[in-house]
């Protein structure tokens, strides 16, 4: 037991590390005011919202995993995915649920 007790300290303090370690920064690029190319749909992103508002607002919250914006109304599932496809400081091109492919400039 005392060969296990400088292992189980060790684990315990690089998990404690890992627990109080901040959490990634957003990707203040996507983070903004986006309109799309034929002017129908605007887009608001900020550092906890995604507001979509093509004739009707809707805020949701939203996370990004990969090149995946997950959004959900107020925490609720399933989650609707919009696949980013390409973004630059001036441009960006979601891919929405149903396949769409729709491109945004600031």
């Amino acid at each position: 037991m005392k060969k296990f007790a400088p292992i189980f300290a060790a684990v315990a303090g690089i998990l404690l590390i890992y627990s109080c370690s901040t959490a990634p920064a957003p990707n203040k690029q996507l983070e903004g005011n986006w309109k799309s190319k034929d002017g129908s749909t605007k887009l608001s992103i900020t550092d906890k919202n995604f507001i979509m508002d093509d004739g009707q607002a809707s805020k949701e919250d939203y996370f990004v995993k990969n090149d995946t914006i997950y959004t959900s109304y107020q925490g609720s599932r399933p989650y609707t995915k919009f696949c980013i496809k390409e973004l630059t400081d001036g441009k960006l091109t979601l891919c929405y649920p149903d396949s769409d492919i729709v491109e945004f400039s600031r």
